[in-house]
Order: C-alpha cells, then structure tokens, then sequence
C-alpha cells in the first residue's frame, strides 16, 4: 500500500510539503479541534488508557489528542506528542506549558528514535493514509509498543461517506491541474476490510475496527472552504500559493457544490462525515 509505484510520487518532497503546510496553519488547526470533537472522543474510548500509561501520539499536531491522552494517563503516566511539523508541536507547547506528562517531540513515524518496547499505546489521529510509507510506520509503531500494548487510529472513511472533505476535493479536481507533488488519497483506508488487511498484515492481532459519523455545520460556504484549508497541510501550502483569481474561482465553486448540505432551514450548511476507529494489538 505504498505509495512508490504512484507516478511522479516523491516521499521526500511530500513530507517537505505536508511539514510546510501544517506549519503554515498550525494556530487555525488548533482552533478548528471543535469541529472533530466526536472523532477524538471515539479514539480515545477505543484507546483503553488508564492511569501510569506509556504512551506515543503519532502526527499530533498541536497536541489535540495528546493533552487529552495525558490527563487520562496521570499519575505517574507519560505522553510523547510527536509530528514532523515542528511548528504545530510549538503551538502545541505555547498553548498548554503546563500540561502534567506531556512532552513534545519532532519526529518522522516512518523513523522513530523510540527504543524497542518503550510505550504501551500508540495513538494516530487521521494520520495513517498521509504516511508515505504506511507499512513501514505501522511496523516502527509495532517495535516500539511493549509486547500486549495497542494501537489505536483513525483514518477517513470511503469518499461517499466523507462529504467533508470529498466536497472540497471535487471542486479542486474540477478547476485545477493535478498537483505537481502526488498525493496519497486521504480515502486510500476508508473500507474496514482494507485497514484490516493492512494492520494483520504488519504482525497486529485482536484488530477491531468501527465507524464512527458525526457532522459539522458552516455558517458559510466561505466558512467551510476556510475550515477544510486549516485541516488540509500540504494541500493549503500549495493552494496558498496559487494567483487570487483562482482562489476566488475555488470559492465560488465550492459554494455550488454545497447546494445539496444547505440545512433546512435555508441558514448554513450541515456536512456529514465518518471515520473509522481500529484499535490492533502487539501480541504478547
């Protein structure tokens, strides 16, 4: 499942890509968390964690998952908020100094410099299907869990599941050139049988997997183009760069596309969207 055969696919130029991006709107990512709210809430029930926990949060951003994770830890437990985005770890630091056992970290899943065995859950927040190599981060996440220690992650659902981003994607396919760094598709996990394939066949065992829906409602079209930008890392960074015209042209076609999720009511727009949490054990 990785991405090496894709034509024109460049690891390293995507990584630069997605840390710039992510950099680019660490801040509004962190403001947007409300949006997925219900998902984290999903992840951190499946995660099981308890009190004196080890515990690694891979692509984590400005620390969402892990502030959270760590409270849960506490006493005595200890989370790493990892991410190759440096700048979203630092808004990550800005924003909670104080957290109680929660350390930030730069770091590449793909190449971890965690010791083999050395924590006891490993969480992934939409993250896996942005891993160039997801293979080999499953198999770095795999050495460092203690044998009987969990993942648990996130990843979008099948694109007709996904208004929320398959919206905005559709309007960019329409009026742009494909990009000049391939991107894996944020999709590329969304069939339960798939993610399964993927996690047994990375040596995990007891895999459950289950969906999670929720939705998100946008005063404006304006509103939802700007919140699907704060979540899109690389994807922003190229679209900031384009000539306002065509930014403008998005715009206008994104509020098109919308038409269909206009709430009831005639105000806003309500946008459904489903995950699917799979939590997979390191055998004993």
């Amino acid at each position: 499942m990785s991405d090496e055969a894709t034509p024109g696919f460049d690891p390293r130029r995507f990584k630069a890509l997605e840390r710039a991006g992510f950099n680019r709107i660490a801040a509004r990512y962190a403001d947007g968390a409300h949006l997925r709210a219900e998902l984290a809430d999903a992840l951190l029930a499946a995660a099981g964690l308890a009190p004196g926990q080890r515990v690694l949060d891979l692509a984590s951003g400005p620390g969402l998952l892990a502030l959270r994770a760590a409270a849960l830890v506490q006493p005595e437990g200890e989370v790493l908020a990892t991410d190759i985005a440096e700048g979203m770890l630092a808004e990550g630091a800005r924003r909670h100094p104080h957290a109680s056992g929660l350390h930030f970290a730069a770091a590449d899943a793909e190449h971890l410099c965690l010791a083999d065995g050395s924590v006891d859950r490993v969480l992934a927040g939409l993250a896996l299907f942005m891993f160039p190599h997801p293979e080999q981060a499953l198999a770095e996440i795999r050495r460092v869990l203690a044998p009987g220690g969990s993942v648990t992650l996130s990843v979008w659902a099948e694109r007709d599941a996904v208004p929320l981003i398959a919206c905005a994607q559709a309007c960019i396919a329409r009026l742009l050139p494909a990009p000049k760094v391939a991107r894996p598709s944020v999709f590329r996990f969304g069939a339960p049988e798939v993610l399964e394939a993927l996690l047994r066949q990375a040596g995990f065992d007891t895999v459950h997997i289950q969906a999670c829906d929720f939705t998100c409602r946008f005063d404006s079209a304006e509103d939802y183009w700007q919140a699907f930008l704060d979540l899109a890392g690389g994807a922003a960074e190229s679209l900031a760069r384009l000539p306002e015209a065509t930014q403008q042209a998005l715009r206008a076609e994104v509020g098109a596309e919308l038409e269909s999720f206009r709430s009831g009511n005639g105000a806003g727009y309500t946008l459904p969207a489903r995950a699917l949490v799979a939590t997979a054990r390191r055998a004993p």
